[in-house]
């Protein structure tokens, strides 16, 4: 049975994503999270380093979960409850943890961000929404209606048991630039910054009651495709990256939140 050693895809990963010079919120914690004995045999993919993934990582036979929403957003805690489930687990079973939150969001190939926009059959042609100085979403071109375009989210976010939300907008509407950030990239700063940057239409996974007042009153469509939908992308990607690499089986571990 093909192998790998975390000693040599961390490192790889890490340089990859460029995680040492991308900043993150204080809780992401990017990188490896949880060490194990190894070698890696198996990579699972999941979007949470939730109990759930956890369990499905156990029954499956991984080694290395890959992950975008870690283990430490909450910061020092107590190991009780779930948490200690999950570490107990983890560490019984030798699985190991590599998360990757704005570095996966943001990257041209393996990113959230671009591959949704392919994912939307959109060529993504720049970038926008930095946080620190660092740009984590795209912005691609559109010659279709929004309708279209709608009916293409749709489809997307129902493949990952999702419900989109799509603001209101006339069935002749056209979206010509449209701007994306996955995962909570909804708010009144990301919907202004959209509208100066020329957006008509804004994709992102999720956000809150008014920022759908908010891109009507700017002339903005917003599509609401799943906070987790948009997500599941990059974490595949990376799977699949290390699958090649280095000759291992892969598997995705789906645990949709709803949202």
């Amino acid at each position: 049975m093909a192998s790998a050693d975390l000693s040599e895809i961390v490192p790889w990963l890490n340089d990859l994503l460029q995680t040492d010079t991308t900043p993150d919120y204080s809780g992401a914690m990017n990188g490896l999270q949880c060490d194990h004995a190894g070698p890696v045999r198996h990579v699972a993919a999941a979007v949470d380093a939730s109990l759930r993934v956890v369990e499905q990582a156990v029954a499956c036979g991984a080694n290395l979960l890959v992950v975008h929403h870690g283990m430490f957003w909450s910061g020092a805690q107590p190991i009780r409850g779930a948490l200690h489930r999950k570490l107990k687990l983890l560490l019984d079973n030798d699985i190991a943890v590599y998360s990757s939150h704005l570095p996966l969001d943001r990257h041209a190939d393996v990113g959230n961000n671009a591959l949704l926009a392919r994912a939307l059959m959109l060529t993504p042609s720049s970038t926008w929404y930095a946080y620190k100085g660092v740009p984590i979403g795209v912005v691609a071109t559109s010659d279709g209606t929004t309708r279209d375009l709608a009916e293409r989210v749709r489809q997307f976010s129902a493949r990952h048991d999702h419900h989109a939300v799509i603001t209101p907008h006339d069935a002749a509407r056209r979206s010509h630039i449209v701007a994306i950030c996955s995962g909570g990239g909804a708010s009144t700063d990301s919907i202004r910054e959209a509208r100066n940057l020329g957006a008509d239409t804004l994709i992102v996974g999720e956000g809150p009651h008014h920022t759908a007042v908010d891109a009507e009153e700017a002339g903005v469509v917003v599509m609401y495709a799943g906070h987790y939908a948009t997500e599941t992308l990059g974490v595949q990607a990376l799977a699949t990256a290390i699958s090649a690499r280095w000759n291992v089986p892969w598997s995705f571990l789906p645990a949709p939140t709803g949202l």
